[in-house]
């Protein structure tokens, strides 16, 4: 009995230092990475998920890094010419492969104001609809999961991905990864919680589909953003009434204009 008792205080103990370690990963990451505050907005970073040799995922005959270029470059547009004063930098413009953690560095070596990442969704059952806009945080379910293991693993498309010290040996084959991964907070978590809000009201009103909601999860693409961020899922390719708006002309301006709004919204507040 006795025994068993030592052995029961070892993990709690052991299980206390672990959460002591993941809070001092917290702290010092939003430490080194938290860029001063000022109430000036000016720097909006739209970054279009995948390229070149990964295509993300596809529907039909579109394929979502293309679907997420033509969404982002319409949407930097808008902003352009109706924000003023604000710059937008691309993480891509054209057809090209970025590696993960270079999205976040150039957000973060632009001192960006809001860091916006365009995705397309996926699913096996091909009733799936709908948008969802995803911050920094813990997996609250198995298709949050899913979904974070899916875009992450672009990183498996990456040279010596292993190698690189950004990703502190994170494995995209392992669920304990993600979740690990996840601990570590946005240090503007409220500010990404505010906008994605706004996106996903935006998103009902402007083009008809459906919001899934606000979510939690690890994606590696928002992990050491220095600023408010999202990864947002403009729908499911794999759905055919998605696919037909997020796959045409007309409704990527409408997801853009939706997204714009959003923007606009959240630098007036």
């Amino acid at each position: 009995m006795a025994k068993l008792l030592k052995i029961k205080q070892g993990k709690y103990v052991r299980n206390i230092l672990k959460s002591i370690f993941f809070v001092l990963i917290a702290i010092l990451c939003c430490t080194s990475f938290k860029k001063p505050h000022t109430n000036v907005f000016d720097i909006v970073v739209i970054d279009a998920g995948h390229g070149g040799h990964d295509p993300g995922c596809n529907g039909g005959s579109s394929n979502e890094k293309n679907v997420t270029l033509a969404i982002a470059l319409k949407l930097g547009k808008m902003i352009e010419d109706s924000l003023k004063g604000v710059k937008v930098i691309y993480t891509r413009t054209t057809d090209k492969f970025i590696e993960l953690s270079e999205r976040s560095n150039i957000a973060n070596k632009n001192s960006a104001d809001l860091f916006i990442s365009i995705h397309c969704n996926a699913n096996d059952n091909k009733a799936a609809t709908g948008t969802e806009t995803y911050l920094m945080g813990l997996h609250k379910s198995e298709s949050n999961l899913l979904v974070a293991k899916r875009e992450n693993s672009a990183i498996l498309l990456e040279e010596d991905y292993e190698k690189n010290k950004n990703y502190e040996g994170f494995d995209p084959n392992s669920p304990a990864g993600h979740i690990i991964m996840s601990l570590v907070q946005n240090a503007y978590r409220e500010q990404s919680i505010k906008f994605a809000g706004y996106v996903e009201n935006e998103f009902v009103k402007k083009t008809g589909l459906k919001s899934r909601g606000v979510k939690d999860a690890g994606f590696l693409v928002l992990w050491k953003t220095a600023m408010p961020g999202v990864l947002v899922e403009t729908g499911f390719l794999t759905n055919a009434s998605d696919r037909k708006v997020i796959g045409s002309d007309s409704g990527q301006v409408l997801v853009a204009t939706a997204i714009f709004k959003a923007v606009k919204k959240y630098k007036g507040k």
